[in-house]
């Protein structure tokens, strides 16, 4: 990139499928590369182009540390209570939930009554994980505190979707950088893996569900079209009259995504372009 070569971005399964139907399938460095080629010769106005690295890639390093922390701080749920069920099984009757911070508090100065060396032990432990449960808790707060104040500064335009918010648009703008990969918002859908597939045969038309793409992104879409389909007249209107036509309230739902797909690159164009300009969008991907 920066001697000026163009750097497109390859998923390693399609490169598995290539050597999949080669005459003398194999896997070293020299037959990837000429995997990677051949795609690329093929395939090369539809691949993703990667750019230097820039605010969007700062993005992508908090929200993976931040994912990283809410799985910790999950497990260490999980963990706890386990524990406490062993120990104390109607725990939940005297201690404040472990969700919230009166709970981890609670569980860091948990004692038993009983004197027996596993109850004891069992408590030791609890309170120990309780520790380590607030520093993730604290570290997943801190986090997404510098996401939202990156994300404020150059990215609030992608809020203004109904589903959308600062921490979302941050993960967005983290896999959608650097700068403008996806010429068209077909390429992004396909990126996303909400394009559906066609399988059509025989003259009869059809399409299939696409589950390739980048599931992260996949699953961001998915949590905004749901909360559309909640608070938004917009998208409820359009989910009625996709299920009125036919389709079943699943398939609905990834029509809608498809629509996000497309409110989501229009703006990010804006986002992308230096300074970013103002221009006015409905809150929702179906208005």
């Amino acid at each position: 990139m920066d001697a000026g070569e163009t750097v497109y971005e390859i998923n390693p399964r399609w490169t598995a499928e290539g050597r999949r139907r080669a005459r003398t399938p194999g896997k070293s460095d020299a037959l990837d590369a000429q995997a990677v080629a051949r795609l690329v010769q093929r395939e090369a106005a539809t691949l993703p182009r990667v750019g230097a690295d820039d605010e969007t890639a700062v993005l992508e390093l908090l929200v993976t540390e931040r994912d990283g922390a809410v799985a910790e701080a999950t497990r260490l749920r999980n963990q706890l209570h386990q524990l406490l069920l062993q120990g104390d099984p109607e725990y939940r009757t005297h201690l404040p939930r472990l969700r919230t911070r009166a709970g981890v508090a609670a569980l860091e100065q948990y004692t038993v009554p009983s004197s027996r060396p596993l109850d004891q032990e069992r408590a030791a432990v609890v309170r120990r994980l309780a520790q380590r449960l607030r520093l993730a808790l604290d570290q997943a707060e801190d986090v997404a505190t510098q996401i939202r104040q990156r994300a404020r500064t150059r990215f609030a335009l992608l809020t203004g979707l109904c589903g959308v918010s600062l921490l979302t648009a941050g993960a967005l703008a983290g896999i959608l950088g650097p700068g403008h990969r996806f010429r068209t918002d077909a390429q992004l859908a396909a990126y996303a893996g909400v394009a559906p597939l066609e399988a059509s045969s025989a003259g009869r038309v059809r399409h299939r569900l696409n589950r390739g793409g980048n599931r992260r992104l996949n699953a961001i879409l998915h949590r905004i079209a749901i909360a559309q389909a909640r608070s938004s007249p917009d998208a409820q209107a359009y989910l009625a009259r996709r299920t009125s036509e036919g389709k079943t309230r699943r398939e609905a739902i990834r029509t809608l995504k498809r629509f996000l797909v497309r409110a989501i690159w229009r703006r990010w164009q804006v986002c992308a372009s230096e300074p970013p300009a103002h221009v006015d969008f409905p809150a929702t991907a179906a208005a």
